[in-house]
């Protein structure tokens, strides 16, 4: 198995092994790339995306700056769109879906390091090279969510469809459909119902 299979199978792997560094290199180069583009050059943009090899539905929009530490394993439905500065470390497949809107300074990390320093710290691996023990866990944030703005997504999480979470928030577990969540920790604070329907004076 090679060290990008173990990697998004969650396993331990080796994050400096070659194949692994070199797609993440590509990857850093893309997004200096994509954020040093204007909102006008349409097709350059979707060109970086596309080498990139990000999943990218019809329609979805990446405001810019982005930071990814692949991209290529990243997918992104329809009419999704995120703010400015969003932050995306997919050692582990992160799966957002349609219509999702992001604000600005949204983090979603798939990253796990061990707790015991023992095997925290780096060592010198076998190919003679300084490196460290990681694994991961993949996001999945479903189709029609709102995350607000400065919102971090801890490995693992799952988002259910329609779901709301306030500004703000450190998600570390799965939140219901339809549910308003915030804080830090994130827990669901109530189902969103008719009741929510925006008010005719809002749409006069």
């Amino acid at each position: 198995m090679t060290e990008k299979e173990r990697m998004l199978k969650g396993l331990i792997y080796d994050p400096n092994d070659a194949e692994l560094l070199s797609l993440r290199q590509k990857a850093h180069r893309l997004c200096r790339e994509y954020n040093a583009t204007d909102e006008t050059e349409e097709e350059r943009r979707a060109a970086i995306l596309k080498e990139l090899g990000i999943n990218f539905g019809e329609g979805a929009y990446l405001q810019g700056p982005i930071y990814f530490d692949y991209g290529c394993f990243i997918s992104m439905g329809k009419e999704s769109y995120a703010n400015f500065n969003l932050t995306i470390l997919d050692v582990c497949p992160v799966h957002i879906g349609d219509h999702v809107f992001m604000g600005p300074n949204v983090s979603i990390l798939t990253p796990l390091h061990p707790l015991r320093f023992q095997e925290r710290n780096l060592y010198q691996s076998d190919k003679g090279y300084i490196t460290d023990k990681e694994y991961g866990k993949p996001i999945v944030i479903e189709d029609d969510c709102w995350i607000a703005g400065n919102v971090t997504i801890l490995p693992g999480v799952r988002i259910g469809k329609g779901s709301v979470i306030g500004a703000g928030s450190v998600v570390s577990k799965d939140i219901p459909p339809s549910t308003l969540a915030f804080g830090s920790p994130c827990k669901p604070v109530r189902e969103i119902t008719e009741e929510d329907r925006l008010k005719p004076e809002l749409l006069a």
